[in-house]
């Protein structure tokens, strides 16, 4: 047999076994330990809105106890009423009323990139006529 086919023959046996052994490296120890992981981060995902709920509702509620009876005269009453306004809106709407919803995000992208762009205020848009 030529030398050049014992080489051959050696490095395809060789990357197949390297082969072999990382594939049940990652079959049996990293897919497994990954699927682990995102089961536990979805889990923690569906558990975070009641307990934002909860807080909420239970921060509002304490504030509201808290609040001394002078604070029920005219002069902190607006304030008050702000407070709750904002509370509630908090709570119905979720963190997307105080941060801003996904339609929000792209409409503030696509305002920034058309003042980034200086062929945007080159060629004004014809209107069409129907």
């Amino acid at each position: 047999m030529p030398e050049w086919t014992l080489i051959v023959t050696q490095f395809l046996i060789t990357a197949a076994a390297v082969f072999v052994v990382l594939y049940g490296f990652w079959v049996l120890i990293i897919r497994p330990h990954l699927d682990r992981k995102v089961a536990e981060l979805i889990a923690a995902a569906e558990g975070i809105e009641p307990r934002v709920v909860r807080g909420v509702k239970a921060g509002v509620s304490e504030s509201l106890r808290e609040l001394p009876e002078s604070a029920w005269d005219g002069t902190v009453k607006e304030s008050t009423r702000q407070f709750l306004k904002f509370g509630s809106g908090l709570f119905e709407n979720g963190l997307s009323s105080f941060l801003g919803g996904a339609a929000d995000l792209e409409r503030k992208r696509q305002q920034e990139q058309a003042s980034a762009s200086p062929e945007a205020e080159q060629k004004p848009e014809k209107p069409t006529e129907n």
